[in-house]
């Protein structure tokens, strides 16, 4: 599945290419350059695959701008513990401006590290954090991995899985997020990406073996803020849409459905 997280560089590569960039990803393009992606990806089958990608690649810059935000905001309020999990060619410990005595735990089994290491070689990148890797299946122990890498459960965490619970099934998300509350102090945060209700369905159906849709289990709750609530988070839910708009890059196209709660959420633990 980490190849997928090559696609994502892709896609980070290009945003960071525009004009008007909701970011700079100054890696990715080395990231999708080494994994095979650039300049070009293979081209999707049909019309209706090209308007899933382009769907997912829009998804997939709002998402990245709305955590940047959230990871600034946490800083602001205190925090020094960084967590992502599942971090594939995450490369905020390069490109973003960390407070002094920041720690940042990249998350991830050993294969997408090892490739990402090779790649951050040969870039001769220089992370401006303290930048801690912890090669660990997510089905394991991965708490006992991080407190061994210096995680400290007593002092607070902002969280981060991107792109990652709809890959997991439904028992798997509730496993993960009450893992996450035991090691969360008070104040820590979380950033969640959800699969919006009725995406596999859109998405997934039809979707080529192998591809990214195809390995989509899982779809967020009826009510994300309950659902949360539950696992001793209050937390806020934003749809794709308002958060585009919010960044000037509005949908030009009326919604399709009913929207419900947005799949994308940021939370504070209490």
């Amino acid at each position: 599945m980490w190849a997928t997280a090559v696609g994502v560089a892709r896609v980070r590569a290009l945003e960071t290419e525009r004009e008007d960039p909701l970011f700079r990803d100054p890696l990715a393009r080395a990231f999708a350059t080494v994994g095979g992606l650039w300049p070009s990806s293979p081209p999707p089958d049909d019309d209706a695959a090209r308007r899933r990608r382009l769907a997912v690649s829009f998804s997939i810059v709002i998402r990245t701008k709305f955590l940047d935000d959230l990871l600034q905001q946490a800083s602001a309020s205190g925090v020094r513990q960084v967590v992502l999990l599942g971090a594939g060619m995450d490369s905020r410990a390069f490109r973003m401006d960390w407070p002094e005595g920041t720690r940042l735990f990249e998350v991830d089994t050993a294969a997408p590290l090892d490739f990402k290491a090779s790649v951050l070689r040969q870039e001769r990148a220089v992370p401006r954090c303290e930048r801690i890797t912890v090669a660990v299946d997510l089905r394991e122990d991965w708490p006992g991995a991080l407190a061994a890498a210096g995680h400290d459960p007593a002092a607070p965490t902002v969280w981060i899985a991107e792109g990652l619970l709809i890959y997991l099934p439904e028992a798997a998300v509730e496993l993960l997020l009450a893992r996450i509350g035991a090691q969360s102090a008070a104040g820590s945060r979380i950033g969640l990406t959800l699969g919006s209700r009725g995406v596999l369905e859109r998405f997934g159906a039809d979707a080529a073996s192998g591809s990214a849709a195809s390995l989509w289990v899982s779809e967020m709750p009826d009510d994300p803020v309950g659902w949360l609530a539950g696992h001793g988070w209050e937390a806020e839910s934003h749809t794709l849409r308002e958060c585009a708009a919010a960044y000037g890059r509005p949908i030009g196209t009326p919604p399709q459905r009913e929207e419900r709660p947005g799949g994308l959420i940021s939370a504070v633990h209490r």
